[in-house]
């Protein structure tokens, strides 16, 4: 699976092993689900460590761990879209979190839309008979 296909492809590839490779590489993480506070948009699913959940509540801004480069991930350190956190939630289980947030800047996600602008969320696909569609034009 190469990283075009998968986020601007039309062919649906869910990675249900994602879980069991964060297991491999003995990363200590729990899920962290992103929302806007104001529209309640889910924008972003990541993963956050002992260290980035501190960092995020220490700054007010939303940190997670990035799982596949293995170090953490300040959201709009480069893109400038950084997403301010409102609330922290915690589940019952305590095993993931919920931020929610105020975006800061166009978008949250890391890909770009065809204009070259941040895309709002990472949910900008739905599935329609087996397929992907676009849902931001």
């Amino acid at each position: 699976m190469n990283t075009i296909s998968i986020e601007e492809g039309q062919e649906l590839q869910l990675d249900f092993s994602k879980i069991q490779k964060i297991f491999r590489l003995n990363h200590h993480v729990i899920p962290a689900v992103v929302q806007d506070a104001r529209t309640k948009d889910v924008l972003i699913v990541g993963y956050i460590n002992a260290e980035a959940f501190d960092v995020s509540v220490n700054t007010g801004c939303v940190t997670l761990w990035s799982t596949s480069r293995n170090q953490l991930w300040e959201k709009g350190k480069t893109s400038g879209d950084s997403l301010d956190i409102q609330d922290i939630r915690v589940n019952c289980e305590q095993n993931s979190v919920l931020f929610l947030v105020k975006p800061k800047g166009i978008g949250a996600c890391h890909t770009k839309n065809q204009k070259g602008q941040s895309r709002k969320s990472c949910f900008y696909r739905r599935v329609v008979n087996g397929k992907l569609e676009l849902l931001e034009l």
